[in-house]
C-alpha cells in the first residue's frame, strides 16, 4: 500500500502545501492511502486507451507541466506510452484535489471542535463553580435542619417533661388539698358535733348516750355525710352488734342498698333509685362470688355419666352421636365440654376419684333401666341426694312393659321426686326405641347447658341457636374495647385457688399491717409484700381480700394474680387494660379505650385518677407476683407517681427479683414459719387423713423444720401432703426418711413426682404421666383434658382423671380457665429438671402440640385455644416462616384481635420482622386472595367480618389511610350480601366513621354516624343500647368540633337510654355472671338466720329491683325483713332499711297506702334509734313527703275526673 512519501517533490523534498485560499492552513504531513503503483498503472493504461479513442478533453493538462518531469522519467524507464502518462497525471491531479478538499474539511472540523471544546471547558468551569456554591449552600441548610430538628426534639422532651411534672404537681396538690380539706372538714364536724351535743344537754337537760363515754369504741361507726353533721350510732345501745348492712348504711354518703335516696325526683320506673345503691349492691354480691363451687365459675361444662349394663347402648349412642354436637356448641361459645364416664366393671377402684369428679361436674346424667348395682348407689346418693349447690341433675329411666323395676331404683326415684325444686333433678321416663330416648336426653342436656349452666335467657333458647355465630355475645360492650372473658375467668379461679387453704400459716400478724396501709392518710406509696418463692404471698393477699370484702363492702378491690413468666397473665398491657375495664365497669363509664399497648400504659394513671374520683369509698389495687411481669419497671412506671387520695396499691415480689427502685417502698416481709407452726401444720394434714405420727417421728420432724427453706410455707404444705399420701399407702417411715433428705421445695416436689409415678399400675401409664406433664410444661397457658384425650386416643377417662386427681392432691396441677396448669412455679421447674433437661426434648413436645393445633386449623376449627397456642409455639421454636403463615390465617389473627390480645399479635409480627405497613399490605393481599376463591352469601358475610376486623386493627395501629379501604370494602359487601338497612351495615358505617374521626374528617364522619343511627333506629327501636352507642359517638364528634350544645343534647339522650337498659338488664358489662348465679346465691342464704344472710337477701332484692323484676325483689326483701326481725329485733335500724326498701317497691307498684304504712314504720324506728338530725331519718321523711305529694295529686286527679263525669252526665 502506498504512502504520502510518493507525493514529495523531487527538487527539495518539501511537503506539498495547501495552495487553496480561504485562510490557508498549517503545513503538515498527512498519510494518504493510495493504490499500489502497478495496479495504478494498469488501470491508468486501460482508462488512457479509452480516453485516446475519444480524444483529449478540454481539461487535460499539458504534458510537461507540474510534476510531469518526474512522472515522465518514470514512465520512460518503464517504456510506457504518452496517453497513459497523461491519464495518470490527470488521475493524480484529481486525487490531489480530492485530498485537499478532504484535508481542508477536516481542518475546519478540527478548528470547530477546538472552539467548541474551549467553549465547553469554559461552561464546565462555570458549572463547577455553581455546583460548589450549591454544595456549600446545601451543607449549610442541612446543618441548620439538623440543629432545628435537635432543637425541636429538645423542646418536645422539655414539653413532655414539663407536662409530666405539671400533672405530677397537680396530683400532688390535689392530694394535698383534699387531705387538708378533709382534715379541716373533720375538725369542723367534730367541733359542730361537740357544740350541738353540749347545747342539747344544756338546753334539755336530758342525758343522751355518747359513745365517747364508753371504754371501747368497737361498736361505734363514724358517719361522714357530705353537707351533714357527723353523728354516731352504737349497736351496743340497742342491745345488738351492728350488722354489715347497717355499717354500709352508716358509712356511705347515701347509706346502704336503700334505693329511696335519690336527690333528684324524676318520672319513670326508677324515679327513686340512684347509682350508689346499685354500686353497693353489686359490691356486696361480689363478696360471695368466690364462694361458688368450681363448676359454677369454670368455663368447662363437665357432664358426668353413670350407667349400668342395661343402659350401655344408650350411653354409647349418646357418646357417638350427640357428645360431639354438644362439644361443638360449647366450643363456639368459648367453653369446653367433657363427657366423663367410668367403666362399670371397675367396682370401687376409683371411688375417691369418682366422688371428686361428681363434685366438679356441672351436670350428672344417670342411665337406668330395671336394676341399679350396689356399687353405683353411693355415686347416685352423692350426685342426686347430696347436692347442696343445686346443680342440674338428669335421670334417664327406660321403661319396658311387663318388667318390674328393682326396689333400689324405685327408692332413688321417690327420693329424688321428693326433693325441692332447687335441686333441679329431672326424670325422663321413656319406653320404646333407645334412639328416641337418647335424642330426648340430648334436647334436655342442650337446654340445661344453655339455660342453667351458661345462663342464657329462655327467649334466646326459643329464637336462635346459641351455637351459631349470631348468638355469640357482641364484643363491643365498651364501645370498641375488646376483652377476653377467659382472662377474667382465669383470675377468678386463681383467686379462689390462692385462698383455698385450710391453714392460715400464722398470717394474723400481717393482717393488721395491711389494714394500717388502707387507713393511712394520703399520699402513700405502694406497699411491697416480699418473701421467697412459696412463702405464701398469694395466700396472704387472697385471705386478706376476703376479710376486706367482708368487713368493708364499700371498698372496691381490684386484684390481679400473675402466673408463670411468658403466660398471658404476665402481659403488662393486658393487666393494665383489665384493671381499667374493672374501674370502668364499677363507675358505669363507657368511654373509648385505646388498644395501643404503649398508649394504654401511659393513660392508665389518668384513668385511675378520673374514675377513682367517681367512687364513693376506697379503691385497693393488688397485683400478686408483679416481678414476673415482662419488663416490669418499664411498664409499671405509674406506681412511682403519687396515687389518688382514695387509692391504695399492694404488690408482692420475690426478694431476689424485686426491682432496686422499689426497695425504698414500705415493705411487709414474710418470714419463714417458726418450727412449731410448721410441725403443727404437717401433723394437722396427717390427722385429716387419719394418720398419726409417733413421738419419735414428731421429734425428728421438729428438728428437720428449723432452716428457712424447710420452714417455707409451700414446703411445709407439700411435706404434709406427701406424708398423708405415704400414710395411706402404708410406707410412712420410708417416705419420712426420704423427705428429710429434701432440703428445699424443688427436691421435695421431685420426690412427690416419683412417688406418684411409682404408684401407677404399668409402664404405659407412667409414660403417659410423663408426656402429659411435659406437654403442659411447654404449652403457653396449659392443656385441656379434651385435648389430651385427642392427643392420646388410647387414654381413658378413668386413667386420666385418676392421674389428675393424684397430681392435684400433691399441689402439682390445678385447673385454670378449663386448662390443666401447674399450681406453682416450683412445680413447673421440677418437671423441667426431672424430664426435660435436653433442649431437643422440649422441642419435640412443642412440635407435638404444633402438629395437633395445625391439624385443627386444617379442619377449619379456629378456636381460642389454637389462636392462643399455635403462634406462641412457633415463636418459641423460632420458626419465623411458619409463624408468618399462621398469622396470615385470617381467622387466627381475627380471634386474637377480637379477644383483646393486641400486643401479643404485634409481638408476633415484630418477631417475623414485619413493620406495620408491611403487615397491613400482607393482610390485605391475603383477603383479596380469599375474595377470589370464596363464593356464596355466607362466605361473603364472613369475608365482610374479616375486612372489618382488619380495618379496626389498622385503625388501632394508627394506619388510618390504610384502614379506610378494608372498612369500605366490608360496607360494600354487607350492602350487597345482606341489605342496605341491615344492622351489620350500620356497624360498618360506625367503624368507618370512627376512622374519619381520628383522621379529623369530621364532615364525612358525621354523615356516616347519622346513617348508622337511622339504620339502627329502624332495626332496634329508639331505646336500644345500640342507639345509645351511635348517640354517644355523635356527641363525641360534636365535642371535638366545639359544638357543645349539640354534643350535650346527644350525650343526654345516650345516657338516658343506657341508664334504662342497664337497670333493666342489670349491669350487663361486668356482672353478667351475677345474673346467672342469683339462684346459687339464694341457696347460700338458706342456712341459719344471720345478719349477713339477711343483708345478702336485701341486696338480692335490690339487684332484682334494678332489673325491674319486682315480684322476685318483693320476695327477697320480705325474707330479709323477716330474718332481720328474728335476729336483730323489730326495732333495729337494719329493719328500717328493709322497710324503706319495701316501701319504695310498693311505691313503684303504685300501692301508695301500703307504701305509706311501711315508710311510717321505718320512720318510727329511725326516730327512736337515730339522732334527730341524722341523714337517714331525713331521707325517710323526704320520701314520705314525696309519697304524700303523689297521693294528693292522685286524689286531685280523681276529683277532677268525677267533676268531669258529672258535667258530661
Amino acid at each position: 500500500m502506498g504512502t504520502a512519501s510518493s507525493l514529495v517533490s523531487p527538487a527539495g523534498g518539501e511537503v506539498i502545501e495547501d495552495t487553496y485560499g480561504a485562510g490557508g492552513g498549517e503545513a503538515c504531513e498527512i498519510p494518504v492511502e493510495v493504490k499500489p503503483k502497478a495496479r495504478l498503472l494498469r488501470s491508468s493504461f486501460r482508462r488512457g486507451a479509452a480516453a485516446a479513442a475519444a480524444g483529449a478533453g478540454p481539461g487535460s493538462l499539458p504534458r510537461g507541466a507540474g510534476g510531469g518531469g518526474l512522472l515522465g522519467a518514470s514512465f520512460k524507464s518503464t517504456g510506457s506510452s504518452v496517453p497513459e502518462l497523461e491519464y495518470a497525471a490527470a488521475e493524480y491531479e484529481r486525487l490531489k484535489k480530492e485530498y485537499e478538499i478532504f484535508r481542508v474539511s477536516k481542518n475546519q472540523e478540527l478548528l470547530s471542535m477546538g472552539r467548541r471544546e474551549a467553549k465547553l471547558d469554559t461552561e464546565n468551569k462555570r458549572l463547577r463553580a455553581e455546583l460548589q456554591a450549591l454544595q456549600k449552600t446545601y451543607q449549610k441548610i442541612l446543618r441548620e435542619k439538623e440543629s432545628a430538628l435537635e432543637a425541636k426534639y429538645q423542646a418536645m422532651e422539655r414539653a413532655a417533661t414539663f407536662e409530666h411534672d405539671r400533672d405530677k404537681v397537680k396530683r400532688q396538690f390535689k392530694i394535698f388539698r383534699e387531705t387538708k380539706e378533709n382534715e379541716i372538714q373533720d375538725l369542723l364536724r367534730a367541733k359542730r358535733e361537740l357544740e350541738s351535743k353540749l347545747q342539747r344537754l344544756q338546753a334539755q337537760g336530758i342525758q343522751v348516750f355518747d359513745p365517747g363515754e364508753s371504754d371501747s369504741d368497737d361498736n361505734c361507726t363514724d358517719v361522714t355525710a357530705a353537707g351533714t353533721q357527723c353523728e354516731y350510732w352504737t349497736g351496743g345501745a340497742l342491745g345488738s352488734e351492728p350488722s354489715i348492712g347497717s355499717m354500709i348504711q352508716l358509712q356511705q354518703s347515701f347509706r346502704g342498698p336503700e334505693f329511696a335516696h335519690s336527690s333528684i325526683d324524676v318520672e319513670g320506673p326508677f324515679a327513686n333509685v340512684n347509682r350508689d345503691d346499685w354500686d353497693v349492691a353489686v359490691a356486696s354480691l361480689l363478696q360471695v362470688t368466690p364462694l361458688f363451687s368450681h363448676s359454677l365459675w369454670s368455663n368447662t361444662v363437665r357432664c358426668y355419666l353413670i350407667y349400668t349394663d342395661e343402659t350401655q347402648p344408650e350411653v354409647d349412642l349418646f357418646l357417638k352421636d350427640y357428645s360431639p354436637k354438644l362439644k361443638r356448641m360449647c366450643e363456639t361459645m368459648g367453653y369446653f365440654f367433657h363427657a366423663v364416664y367410668f367403666p362399670i366393671d371397675l367396682e370401687n377402684q376409683y371411688l375417691a376419684v369418682r366422688k371428686w369428679e361428681i363434685e366438679k361436674s356441672s351436670l350428672v346424667i344417670l342411665f337406668i333401666h330395671l336394676t341399679l348395682p350396689s356399687l353405683l348407689l353411693e355415686d347416685c346418693e352423692e350426685a342426686f341426694l347430696k347436692n347442696p349447690e343445686g346443680k342440674p341433675r338428669l335421670i334417664y329411666h327406660r321403661l319396658e312393659d311387663g318388667k318390674v323395676i328393682s326396689n333400689s331404683i324405685q327408692q332413688l326415684i321417690d327420693q329424688v321426686s321428693n326433693l325441692n325444686k332447687t335441686n333441679k333433678a329431672k326424670i325422663i321416663d321413656h319406653s320404646g326405641d333407645p334412639t328416641e330416648g337418647v335424642y330426648k336426653i340430648y334436647i334436655y342436656v342442650e337446654k340445661i347447658i344453655k339455660q342453667d349452666i351458661l345462663g342464657f335467657e329462655n327467649t334466646d333458647m326459643e329464637t336462635k341457636d346459641l351455637g351459631s355465630e349470631d348468638s355469640i355475645p357482641e364484643e363491643d360492650d365498651f364501645g370498641d374495647v375488646l376483652w377476653d372473658i377467659h382472662d377474667e375467668q382465669e383470675q377468678m379461679e386463681t383467686f379462689q385457688q390462692a385462698s383455698n387453704s385450710a391453714h392460715e400459716l400464722g398470717f394474723d400478724k400481717y393482717y393488721q399491717r395491711l389494714n394500717d396501709l388502707v387507713a393511712a392518710p394520703a399520699p402513700i406509696p405502694p406497699l411491697l409484700v416480699s418473701g421467697g418463692p412459696g412463702s405464701g404471698k398469694s395466700l396472704l393477699l387472697s385471705k386478706w381480700i376476703q376479710l376486706q370484702q367482708k368487713n368493708s363492702p364499700n371498698t372496691l378491690i381490684l386484684s390481679h394474680f400473675v402466673g408463670r413468666p411468658m403466660s398471658t397473665s404476665s402481659e403488662p398491657s393486658l393487666i393494665i387494660k383489665r384493671l381499667t375495664l374493672k374501674l370502668m365497669q364499677h363507675s358505669w363509664s363507657v368511654s373509648a379505650l385505646t388498644l395501643d399497648p404503649a398508649k394504654l400504659l401511659e393513660e392508665f394513671p389518668r384513668w385511675l385518677e378520673k374514675l377513682s374520683a367517681r367512687h364513693q369509698g376506697s379503691i385497693i389495687i393488688i397485683i400478686d407476683s408483679i416481678d414476673q411481669v415482662q419488663q416490669v419497671e418499664k411498664h409499671m412506671k405509674w406506681l412511682i407517681d403519687p396515687l389518688p387520695v382514695n387509692v391504695r396499691v399492694i404488690v408482692s415480689v420475690n426478694v431476689e427479683t424485686c426491682p432496686p427502685a422499689w426497695r425504698l417502698w414500705p415493705t411487709l416481709h414474710l418470714d419463714p414459719l417458726n418450727p412449731k407452726d410448721a410441725k403443727s401444720i404437717i401433723i394437722a394434714e396427717c390427722h385429716s387423713m387419719d394418720i398419726k405420727l409417733s413421738k419419735e417421728q414428731e421429734k425428728k420432724l421438729e428438728r428437720h423444720c428449723r432452716s428457712a427453706t424447710t420452714c417455707n410455707a409451700l414446703y411445709v404444705t407439700l411435706f404434709g401432703k406427701v406424708m398423708a399420701r405415704a400414710g395411706r399407702a402404708g410406707n410412712l417411715d420410708k417416705i419420712l426418711h426420704q423427705c428429710f433428705q429434701c432440703q428445699d421445695t424443688i427436691s421435695l416436689y421431685r420426690l412427690a413426682l416419683r412417688s406418684i409415678q411409682e404408684s401407677l399400675a404399668n409402664d404405659m401409664d407412667k409414660e403417659l404421666m410423663k408426656q402429659i406433664l411435659c406437654l403442659i410444661n411447654v404449652s403457653h397457658n396449659g392443656v385441656s383434658e379434651s385435648e389430651l384425650m385427642e392427643l392420646y386416643p388410647e387414654l381413658s377417662w378413668a386413667v386420666l382423671t385418676s392421674l389428675i386427681h393424684s397430681l392435684h392432691k400433691m399441689c402439682l396441677l390445678t385447673y385454670g380457665c378449663g386448662l390443666l396448669k401447674f399450681q406453682h412455679l416450683q412445680a413447673w421447674e421440677t418437671v423441667r429438671l426431672e424430664y426435660m433437661e435436653d433442649p431437643t426434648i422440649i422441642s419435640s413436645y412443642r412440635q407435638k402440640l404444633i402438629n395437633y393445633f395445625t391439624m385443627q386449623l386444617s379442619r377449619d376449627r379456629v378456636t381460642w385455644r389454637s389462636a392462643d397456642e399455635l403462634p406462641w409455639l412457633f415463636q418459641q421454636q423460632g420458626s419465623k416462616q411458619k409463624l408468618h403463615d399462621c398469622l396470615l390465617n385470617l381467622f387466627v389473627s381475627q380471634n386474637l384481635y377480637k379477644r383483646g390480645h393486641f400486643a401479643e399479635l404485634l409481638s408476633y409480627w415484630q418477631f417475623v420482622g414485619k413493620d406495620k405497613s408491611a403487615m397491613a399490605a400482607e393482610y390485605f393481599d391475603s383477603l383479596k386472595q380469599h375474595e377470589k376463591n370464596w363464593e356464596g352469601e355466607e362466605n361473603m358475610i364472613c369475608l365482610a367480618d374479616l375486612y372489618e376486623t382488619l380495618g379496626r386493627f389498622l385503625r388501632d395501629l394508627g394506619l388510618l389511610s390504610q384502614a379506610v379501604v378494608p372498612l369500605q370494602r366490608s360496607l360494600e359487601i354487607r350492602e350487597t350480601a345482606l341489605d342496605p338497612d341491615h344492622p351489620r351495615v350500620a356497624q360498618s358505617l360506625h367503624q368507618l366513621a370512627s376512622v374519619y374521626v381520628q383522621w379529623k374528617k369530621f364532615g364525612n364522619a358525621e354523615q356516616l354516624y347519622k346513617q348508622a343511627l337511622e339504620i339502627a333506629e329502624n332495626a332496634y327501636g329508639a331505646e336500644h343500647p345500640h342507639i345509645a352507642r351511635e348517640l354517644e359517638a355523635l356527641a363525641t364528634l360534636y365535642q371535638k368540633q366545639n359544638k357543645y350544645e349539640q354534643a350535650e343534647h346527644f350525650r343526654k339522650k345516650s345516657f338516658k337510654i343506657r341508664q334504662k337498659a342497664t337497670r333493666r338488664k342489670g349491669n350487663s358489662y361486668g356482672f353478667a355472671l351475677l345474673r346467672r348465679r342469683a339462684l346459687q346465691l339464694e341457696e347460700l342464704t338458706l342456712g341459719k338466720d344471720t345478719p349477713d344472710n339477711a343483708r345478702t337477701l336485701n341486696e338480692l332484692g335490690v339487684l332484682y329491683y334494678l332489673q325491674n323484676n319486682l315480684e322476685t325483689a318483693d320476695q327477697f326483701l320480705k325474707r330479709s325483713l323477716e330474718m332481720r326481725e328474728r335476729v336483730l329485733g323489730p326495732d333495729h335500724p337494719d329493719c328500717a332499711q328493709s322497710l324503706n326498701n319495701l316501701a319504695a317497691l310498693c311505691n313503684e307498684k303504685k300501692q301508695y297506702d301500703k307504701a305509706e304504712e311501711l315508710y311510717e314504720r321505718a320512720l318510727d324506728i329511725r326516730r327512736r334509734a337515730l339522732a334527730p338530725d341524722h341523714p337517714s331519718l331525713a331521707y325517710t321523711v323526704k320520701h314520705l313527703a314525696i309519697l304524700y305529694k303523689k297521693m294528693i295529686s292522685l286524689l286531685f286527679f280523681r276529683g277532677n275526673l268525677t267533676k268531669l263525669y258529672l258535667c258530661m252526665s
